[in-house]
């Protein structure tokens, strides 16, 4: 089989561009042919021009629309697999594949195809004020992204996509990764049929020893939607239990003032990151928002670390408190009982390690690459055997 992956890079290297890479080695690794379409916004948002180009490029790309059209020709792929389209490929490039009759799985990342900004959030906390209007206006109403001209340009890119039926007539099916994602989507109007859960996985295949660790360990960008505030005044409560954050520092005013127990550590990859992961007692997480799905969760979970995370979102059905727990999950912002889990946690040693090897067993049943790769090649399989994805006459 030939598969297409069609993805535009975001101007840093983030956690999209690592599935994308990671589902290249594993359609490989399942025996087929793996072409990509990669366009990248690095360095293209710089000055006005790149900005100017950007705003219209998001609307319509002729250039993305023109090498889909020369990869299908070229390439000449079974299926194509688009992740992120913004700015520089657009959603009109999906004709072209409607056209050449090859049939489009989408990855659903975020919440781009009923949000504008793909989030869900507004002022650091949770807003669907788009998916219940069933338009993009609350966009610019609102100005989400703070910059009345940047979000007039990702409303309407939304607009001219939904009112082009760009995704609902060209794209076979969305792979979303979590269920939560499926059901906003169905709420929206997106039919339940064309619709499958495939979560994002990662390579493990047994479980790993829990060890007690030294820490309660952060890693993700540090950043207000993150609730890093809310982290920080858990440590500043709990003078006594150590804190390590990992990861790069989005807002410096939320780090100014660190409490004596709480040590940053940077961003970390490689070696670097397993040790962390390693060595720490469990993981928390505060987000404000409902994220999509946090790799630090199985990363986390690969090392039979338990999590404390909100209960909302994507959380709530990755974590999980109830039946084989492996995880604790709080009220979203809910300082006392985020505080409460943690020092549960701390003191109860043996209760987080336990939790972490539950969690360990459920991503291998759920999440490992081998598990994940199998239900891929069912969904590519149902999609070829359909038939013709051509534009009706």
């Amino acid at each position: 089989m030939k598969i297409l992956l069609v993805h535009n890079d975001y101007g840093k290297y983030s956690g999209e561009e690592a599935v994308v890479d990671k589902m290249d080695s594993m359609f490989h690794g399942l025996g087929h042919d793996v072409a990509q379409l990669r366009m990248t916004t690095a360095a293209a948002r710089e000055n006005l021009a790149g900005k100017i180009r950007g705003f219209v490029s998001g609307v319509y790309c002729p250039s993305g629309v023109k090498a889909m059209r020369e990869s299908l020709r070229r390439d000449r792929p079974d299926v194509v697999n688009v992740h992120n389209l913004y700015p520089f490929i657009s959603p009109a490039a999906l004709v072209e594949c409607r056209k050449a009759g090859v049939p489009v799985v989408m990855t659903v990342h975020n919440f781009r195809l009923m949000c504008p900004t793909g989030l869900f959030m507004r002022d650091d906390a949770p807003c669907e004020d788009c998916l219940e209007r069933g338009n993009e206006w609350g966009c610019v109403r609102h100005n989400c992204e703070h910059s009345i001209l940047k979000s007039i340009g990702y409303a309407a890119r939304n607009a001219v996509a939904r009112r082009g039926n760009y995704y609902r007539e060209c794209v076979s099916h969305f792979a979303c990764i979590t269920d939560f994602q499926r059901k906003k989507m169905i709420q929206a109007g997106f039919l339940r049929e064309k619709i499958s859960v495939i979560p994002n996985c990662i390579d493990v295949e047994r479980l790993s020893v829990a060890t007690p660790g030294d820490y309660v360990a952060y890693c993700g960008r540090l950043s207000r939607e993150k609730g890093i505030d809310l982290i920080l005044e858990v440590a500043r409560r709990n003078p006594g239990i150590p804190f390590r954050l990992a990861g790069s520092v989005r807002d410096t005013g939320l780090v100014n003032d660190l409490p004596d127990n709480v040590k940053l550590v940077g961003y970390l990859s490689g070696q670097s990151l397993k040790d962390f992961y390693e060595h720490a007692r469990f993981f928390v997480m505060a987000s404000r928002w409902y994220e999509g799905f946090p790799m630090t969760i199985l990363e986390a979970a690969s090392c039979s670390k338990t999590m404390v995370a909100p209960d909302h979102g994507g959380f709530s059905e990755i974590v999980g408190d109830s039946g084989a727990a492996r995880g604790l999950l709080f009220p979203p912002e809910n300082i006392e009982r985020l505080d409460q889990h943690v020092r549960d946690l701390w003191h109860n040693p043996s209760l987080a390690m336990r939790l972490g090897e539950n969690a360990c067993k459920n991503i291998i049943s759920k999440y490992s690459t081998n598990v994940i790769a199998k239900e891929w090649q069912s969904l590519l399989e149902r999609l070829i055997a359909d038939g013709d994805h051509r534009v009706p006459n």
